[in-house]
C-alpha cells in the first residue's frame, strides 16, 4: 500500500499500560501499512512508532471517582477539543485503547458522524459495571478482546468482537531471562530479590508506595541479605525519593528508571499494585502479592459494583486465588510482608504456580498485533 492510500488513524491511550498496548499495536499495523499516519493522545511507546501525540497520555492517567472529579474539567476539555479536531480531519478509523470512561463517549460521538470506531480492550463488564454494555454497543463498531471469554459475552448483545490475545504474551518470552536480568541489574544468583511495583499513577504512588516500602523495611529487618528493586515510571522519581527516606531508610532498594520487565524477570517474588502489571508478572511466571489502595470513597463505590470474588487479573483468568490479594485496609505493611515471606519460604508452591502461569501464557499468545491489524483492516474496508 502506497503512502497516498495508507490509512489515517486516530488513537487514544490514557496511561502507561495503554501506551504499551498501543505501541505494540502500531508496530503490527506498520508491518501492514508502512506509511500509516496516526495521531491523538499517547505516550513514548507510541511515539517510537511514529505516532503524533496532540496531548500526552498522562493527562488521562487518573483512577478512582474522587480523583477523576478533581481533574474532570481538564479531561472534559481535552475530549471536547479532540472530538472537534477529529470531526474536522475525519480519520479512516478511531481506535480507543482501554480508558473506556474517556474513549466510549468519544467513540459514540465519532461513530454518529460516520467515523469507524474500534475499542481495543474490552471494558471489564465481567468484573464490574456491567451496565456499560449498552454504552459499548452504541460506541464501538468492533471490540478487540484481550481475553478468550470476552467475544461471546459481547456477541450475545449484538456487539462485533474478535479475540486477539494479549500483546504482552507475544513479547514476553515463555522462559523468563532470569540470569540475564539479574546480571543486568547487578544482582547475584543466590540473593533473594523482591520487586516492588506500586503503580504508575501519581495517586498510586501516594496511596500504595508507602505501604510497600514499609513492608520492604520489615522484610529487610528480618533478613538483611534480601534485596529490593523498584522500577519508577518516568516523571515520578521526585515523588518516590522522599518516600524512600521516610518509610525505608537504610533498606537496599535499587530504584530503576523503568525496566519493570527486567525487575520481574530477575525477582523471586513481586509486591505489586493491581492492574496490567500483575498480568506482566504472571507472564514472567513470578509469584506475587497483589495489593491496592485508593481514596476511601472511590474504594467504597467500586467495591459495591464488583461481580467476582477476585480483583487481580491472574486470579480472574485462573478463576482461583492462585496469588494473595490485599486491598484497601487489608493492605497493611505487616500483612504484605507476611505474604511475601510466605512465597520466599515455599519454593515448591512457587514452582506449581509457574506451571499455571505457563498454561495461561500459551492461552494468551495469539500474535496480537497481526490479528488485531487484520480485524481493524476489515472494519476500515467494510
Amino acid at each position: 500500500m502506497g503512502e497516498a492510500s495508507a490509512p489515517r488513524l486516530a488513537l487514544v491511550a490514557g496511561e502507561p499500560s495503554g501506551d504499551l498496548l498501543a505501541g505494540l499495536l502500531l508496530g503490527g499495523m506498520r508491518q501492514r501499512w508502512p506509511h500509516l499516519r496516526a495521531c491523538g493522545i499517547g505516550g513514548p511507546k507510541m511515539a517510537a512508532q511514529g505516532f503524533e501525540a496532540w496531548w500526552p497520555h498522562d493527562k488521562l492517567a487518573v483512577r478512582g471517582y474522587v480523583e477523576v472529579l478533581r481533574h474532570y474539567l481538564e479531561i472534559a476539555g481535552i475530549r471536547k477539543a479532540l472530538a472537534r479536531r477529529l470531526l474536522a480531519q475525519r480519520p479512516d478509523a478511531f481506535i480507543g485503547v482501554d480508558a473506556p470512561d474517556f474513549n466510549l463517549g468519544l467513540e459514540s460521538q465519532l461513530r454518529a458522524a460516520g467515523i469507524c470506531t474500534v475499542q481495543f480492550v474490552c471494558p471489564s463488564i465481567w468484573a464490574w459495571r456491567g451496565g456499560r454494555i449498552g454504552r459499548i454497543k452504541a460506541s464501538a463498531d468492533h471490540v478487540l478482546c484481550l481475553f478468550p471469554f470476552e467475544p461471546a459475552l459481547l456477541q450475545r448483545h449484538g456487539i462485533a468482537a474478535t479475540y486477539v490475545g494479549h500483546p504482552l504474551a507475544d513479547v514476553i518470552p515463555l522462559e523468563p531471562p532470569r540470569a540475564q536480568s539479574r546480571a543486568a541489574l547487578g544482582l547475584r544468583e543466590d540473593e533473594a530479590v523482591v520487586a516492588l511495583l506500586p503503580g504508575s499513577r501519581v495517586s498510586e504512588i501516594e496511596h500504595i508506595a508507602p505501604r510497600f516500602l514499609q513492608a520492604a523495611a520489615l522484610l529487610h529487618r528480618e533478613q538483611p541479605a534480601r534485596r529490593f528493586v523498584l522500577p519508577v515510571v518516568a516523571g515520578l522519581g521526585g515523588l518516590v525519593a522522599p518516600l524512600l527516606d521516610r518509610y525505608a531508610p537504610g533498606v537496599p532498594i535499587a530504584c530503576l528508571d523503568g525496566r519493570s520487565h527486567e525487575a520481574l524477570a530477575a525477582c523471586d517474588v513481586t509486591l505489586i499494585a493491581s492492574g496490567t502489571a500483575t498480568l506482566e508478572a504472571a507472564l514472567f511466571k513470578r509469584p506475587m502479592v497483589i495489593a491496592y489502595r485508593m481514596n476511601p470513597i472511590s474504594w467504597h463505590v467500586m467495591r459495591r459494583m464488583a461481580y467476582q470474588p477476585w480483583g487481580g487479573l491472574p486470579n480472574i483468568l485462573c478463576e482461583d486465588f492462585v496469588v494473595p490479594e490485599l486491598f484497601q485496609d487489608d493492605a497493611t505493611p505487616q500483612a504484605l510482608a507476611r505474604e511475601v515471606r510466605a512465597w520466599l519460604d515455599a519454593p515448591e508452591r512457587a514452582r506449581a504456580l509457574q506451571q499455571r502461569f505457563t498454561d495461561l501464557h500459551h492461552l494468551l499468545r495469539r500474535d496480537t498485533a497481526r490479528t488485531a491489524t487484520d480485524a481493524i483492516a476489515q472494519v476500515i474496508e467494510a
